[in-house]
């Protein structure tokens, strides 16, 4: 039988450092704490009211997402969508999407998705009025990341928020 390709781990979400910047949210990963799964990424994002997720974007991975609390609004190809706890939206690759939290109370989104390969332009961040009306559209399209991001707030690490998460 073959043996396991790395450790396991078990890893409470409440327990780890989370980060947070204004107007965006904060997050907490959850795969390996010194290192990064190979195959994909998992995340909890958690948006306060007002707040939006990313910049409005599409990748060339697939990715997954989990409402656990609240009623965010999805952005997707131009079109708005509020989802509520336990809305799953499947992303496939090259779909345009981002979150923003129209409501009034806190969202949790359960957030995986696929590893590049890190060699080719695996992103595009494209204009898109509705989008632009949540604040997540870059004013220019670029797949440059660090060209979408420029000039939103830093991401700092903090402590879990009692509160945030369903019975944590």
């Amino acid at each position: 039988m073959p043996e396991p390709t790395e450790p396991w781990h078990v890893l409470n979400a409440t327990e780890q450092p989370w980060h947070a910047a204004p107007g965006w949210g904060r997050y907490v990963d959850v795969d390996m704490p010194e290192r990064r799964f190979a195959d994909y990424g998992i995340n909890i994002h958690v948006l306060e009211p007002g707040e939006v997720s990313t910049r409005y974007h599409a990748e060339g991975g697939q990715e997954g997402f989990l409402v656990l609390s609240g009623t965010p609004t999805l952005i997707v190809e131009g079109e708005e969508r509020v989802l509520k706890p336990w809305d799953y939206f499947h992303c496939p690759a090259w779909t345009r999407h981002a979150f923003a939290n129209a409501s009034d109370e806190p969202a949790a989104i359960l957030m995986t998705g696929a590893r590049s390969d890190g060699k080719t332009p695996d992103c595009v961040y494209p204009v898109d009025p509705v989008a632009a009306r949540h604040g997540t559209s870059v004013a220019e399209e670029t797949w440059d990341s660090e060209e979408a991001y420029a000039g939103t707030p830093e991401t700092v690490k903090e402590s879990y928020k009692k509160g945030t998460l369903p019975g944590a």
